[in-house]
């Protein structure tokens, strides 16, 4: 297990084992180099504790600590853990500010207590067989017990193929769960019981007593503090700088406020519809980083592609993680194990289009024969629609006509979306479009994991719920966080995602997130006083990366055809090898070029799920490891500290 996971922390290996548990760690050494190594416990041995992340907090929460009585051995965030616990039992996690899964052994009461961090930045994978309990910070390890059964799930494959991203805690396995962002879970002979300890919430918005000025302020104080505690470290922290507002506002805060010589990584394309490289370099050259970049080709795209699904786990309709697994192998190559990202801010300030499109379309849904109303949509997407070209006027009224007058549907700000992706489902077989649900019952689903109050939140609270709770959670944190980072062995911290950061924008009236169609309005002033003018008042412009071209161009990639050839679709028996044939044959022969945009991630959705189903269940382990050296094993018999 230890051995598959190493590339998370490959500086140290320990486990404990007794005669009903075993915890392994693998160390990535940020904080206390050279005596943090873990497993860690408390005075006595009674408790052990492995876990991967960060407590920012942990200062504050040492010196509390230290004043009860507590004695520590280490200056590691890690101990906290062991004697908070023991001070507050399951109640610990409302004092921790981090991001962090971990798994506490209580040995005298012989339960395990598994803990996921608010946002769900790092991941915590388990499976339940009738011995007992395996879990781990991805689902490779799992795969390493015989016991743990190796199939995709249908049903997920489809959720993918309808929102992006598995639904709840459903993962691409069957038999396999993710604890739930924000929740512990206690194991036991008695059972598993799965609770949350956080909650985000909408339904207590501030009235507009509060000026303009003063949610500014407290936001500017929020976001420093944020970033401040996030630069706690014993080794250099770097920056990710895209050349967009969140990225540049961050690395403007540690440029202006504190002692640390930046180094600051970027990705480019060659591709020049995706690249942003000449805003990277104006945001070089008025904050003078010492900048990295590292430029990418669709060949090297598809070429890492195989790497990038090993990592992530899940089918994917976006190249957009191949990308960032080489960024974070440009910031390891540097000497780098930390970086700060601007992730998290369009979901909490409302930066995304799709949050535009909803308040248009209410907007026009209260007089749907409008012609005027339905041309704000073409201010959202000028660049690709003109309503003086009937085609794309004829476009915009079909796609988002779709479902016009079903405001009062949960799904409301998404449900577009979905429906246009699930349209991929075409490709599916027969027997998997027969296994799984429909959009109705997927609908349901989704409906059952609203919180109570959700209709009463305004349109705009609710379409950023519903954003980060499948969006961001099970996919931007996952498949373009925290797998492609640590696939490298580096340490991504979201200053954005700090919780008081969180509860404060849910809590900030929605015409100051979103202010007309001016996205992240309250972010925009509080950031200007710091930004480079061509920045601040740059349009956002979304993160995407090549695709069809990565994969199906000049001189096609060899894996990329085997795994569509019709012999091998059909062993798998997840895709319709002629609507498969199909699309590849309109992609070879128009070169990709005039695909629609739901062709292309119906490609991508079908190669990373033919790559899943080669790693994971017909040559696992897919990946060459090297087993973990030097590991220090603790047993119940070994004696205190200090005996």
């Amino acid at each position: 297990m230890l051995g598959l996971i190493r590339h998370r922390g490959p500086d140290a290996f320990g486990m404990y084992i007794d005669e009903m548990a075993g915890l392994a760690s693998t160390r990535l050494s940020i904080i206390d180099l050279s005596g943090g190594d873990q497993p860690i416990h408390n005075e006595d041995r009674t408790i052990w504790v492995v876990y991967n992340g960060e407590i920012f907090n942990y200062p504050e929460l040492r010196k509390d600590l230290v004043a009860l009585g507590h004695r520590f051995y280490t200056n590691t965030d890690t101990e906290i853990l062991v004697h908070l616990y023991e001070e507050r039992g399951s109640d610990l996690f409302q004092r921790l500010n981090g991001q962090f899964a971990l798994a506490l052994w209580d040995r005298p009461r012989k339960h395990l207590l598994l803990a996921r961090d608010r946002l769900g930045e790092r991941p915590l994978f388990y499976h339940r067989t009738k011995e007992g309990l395996v879990f781990g910070s991805e689902i490779k390890a799992l795969f390493a017990e015989p016991k743990v059964p190796r199939a995709l799930d249908l049903q997920t494959l489809k959720d993918v193929f309808t929102c992006w991203a598995p639904l709840g805690s459903a993962t691409a396995f069957q038999g396999v769960d993710q604890l739930p962002p924000g929740h512990y879970a206690l194991f036991s002979q008695s059972g598993m019981i799965i609770r949350p300890y956080w909650r985000l919430s909408f339904g207590d918005t501030a009235s507009d007593h509060s000026s303009e000025g003063e949610w500014v302020e407290d936001l500017k104080g929020l976001i420093y503090d944020a970033t401040r505690i996030r630069l706690r470290a014993d080794v250099p922290v770097g920056a990710y700088l895209s050349g967009g507002l969140d990225s540049t506002y961050i690395t403007s805060v540690v440029n202006s406020f504190f002692d640390n010589q930046l180094r600051t990584f970027s990705v480019s394309f060659t591709d020049e519809r995706f690249d942003e490289a000449p805003f990277q370099e104006q945001a070089v050259r008025a904050m003078g980083t010492d900048h990295r970049s590292v430029r990418c080709t669709e060949r090297e795209i598809g070429e890492v592609f195989p790497e990038v699904v090993w990592h992530a786990e899940v089918p994917m309709l976006r190249t957009a993680p191949a990308p960032l697994f080489r960024l974070s192998e440009l910031v390891r190559e540097n000497g780098f194990k930390v970086v700060l990202t601007g992730e998290g801010s369009d979901e909490i300030f409302a930066g995304y289009d799709i949050f535009k499109e909803d308040k248009v379309r209410r907007f026009w849904a209260r007089r749907p024969d409008s012609s005027m109303r339905r041309r704000l949509l073409g201010r959202l997407y000028h660049d690709i629609f003109s309503f003086t070209d009937g085609r794309s006027s004829g476009f915009i009224t079909a796609f988002f006509g779709k479902g016009l007058s079903q405001v009062d549907s949960p799904a409301y700000s998404h449900l577009v979306r979905w429906e246009n992706t699930a349209q991929t489902h075409v490709f599916l077989s027969p027997a998997v479009r027969e296994a799984g649900e429909g959009m109705a019952r997927f609908l349901e689903r989704f409906n059952l994991t609203l919180p109570s109050d959700f209709m009463d939140w305004d349109p705009l609270s609710r379409a950023q719920y519903t954003e980060i709770r499948i969006f961001l959670s099970n996919y931007l944190l996952s498949s373009q966080g925290d797998r492609m980072a640590m696939a490298h062995s580096v340490e991504a911290r979201f200053p954005f995602l700090d919780y008081r950061v969180v509860e404060f924008a849910s809590k900030v009236p929605p015409r100051l997130r979103m202010n007309g169609l001016r996205d992240k309005y309250i972010l925009r002033k509080a950031a200007a006083h710091l930004l480079p003018p061509e920045v601040a008042r740059r349009p956002k412009q979304p993160y995407r990366a090549p695709i069809s071209g990565c994969f199906l161009g000049q001189t096609p990639l060899e894996y990329v055809e085997e795994l569509l050839s019709e012999e091998t679709l059909r062993k798998s028996g997840y895709f319709d090898p002629g609507r498969v044939a199909g699309l590849v044959h309109k992609c070879r022969k128009k070169e990709g070029w005039l695909l629609s945009e739901r062709e292309n991630m119906a490609l991508v959705g079908i190669l990373s799920t033919q790559l899943l189903d080669h790693q994971f269940i017909r040559s696992f382990p897919f990946h060459p490891f090297r087993e973990p050296e030097n590991v220090k094993v603790f047993t119940s018999k070994d004696r205190r500290q200090g005996d």
